[in-house]
């Protein structure tokens, strides 16, 4: 045998006889009474210290998970910006306009045989003059809704094809305004003076309506051809279909006419 290998096996057998003295040095520590209650401070101790490297592990796993929701949500609020940007900046120009309304005066009671009666006379005119009677008010002419997203998304593959959301609102605003042209000349006087084009379009207007159509608001494709530069196609009896199953409008037939009420 060599004289390496008994060095390491004479120090390894030290080694090992050093780590036994160390044992018994220590067990016997641990039987005199006042290194006893030291130990047990120092045991006590570690313990509370395991607690405290415990809890303190689990605050670290919370502060991570929040760190990442956070992340998370931070990436979310990103995309909503981004979202919000993108329609203030193409904003569909059907959307109603949002209008602001008068409030009409109000007018006291008086006597119609006395119209003069509880008003003072304006400066400048004479007492008892007649006043002028208010303009009459316009009519209100019923409009089509237009097609909201929820009810776009609800329309049938098939039926909508490849048509947008916007080309079918774009035909509701084309409609709208085939429908108050139409009615803004029916809304005239009998008295009032027309062109001829208006007085031809006038009683054409009142030959197309019947019992059906009475107290309701509704046009032909002749009115479609005369006020809009629709084309009455095949795309556009789609967006009709389209227009009817959302209950924008419904039709009445007869006398060889289709006639397109809005509902």
């Amino acid at each position: 045998m060599a004289s390496s290998e008994l060095e390491q096996i004479c120090s390894y057998i030290n080694e090992k006889i050093s780590n036994i003295k160390t044992c018994l040095s220590l067990r016997n520590c641990g039987q005199e009474p006042t290194l006893k209650t030291i130990l047990n401070k120092i045991g006590d101790e570690i313990v509370v210290v395991n607690e405290l490297l415990n809890k303190l592990e689990l605050e670290i796993q919370y502060q991570e998970q929040t760190t990442n929701t956070l992340k998370e949500l931070c990436a979310s609020l990103e995309e909503d910006c981004k979202d919000v940007e993108h329609l203030k900046e193409n904003i569909p120009p059907h959307l109603p306009q949002v209008t602001v309304t008068q409030n009409s005066a109000t007018v006291s009671d008086l006597d119609p045989e006395e119209p003069g009666k509880g008003e003072e006379p304006v400066k400048g005119e004479e007492p008892g003059a007649t006043k002028k009677k208010p303009p009459k008010e316009q009519r209100n002419i019923k409009e089509m809704p237009f097609i909201t997203s929820e009810e776009f998304n609800g329309i049938p593959a098939y039926m909508k094809s490849r048509l947008t959301y916007c080309q079918i609102n774009d035909v509701i605003k084309e409609i709208n305004k085939a429908v108050v042209s139409k009615y803004k000349i029916l809304h005239q006087p009998k008295k009032s003076t027309m062109s001829s084009v208006a007085r031809n379009l006038y009683h054409r207007f009142l030959d197309e309506e019947t019992k059906d159509t009475k107290g309701h608001y509704f046009i032909v494709e002749a009115d479609v051809k005369e006020f809009t530069a629709l084309k009455v196609d095949k795309r556009f009896h789609v967006i009709l279909n389209i227009l009817r199953h959302c209950r924008r409008l419904s039709e009445v037939r007869g006398g060889g006419l289709t006639r397109y009420v809005i509902t």
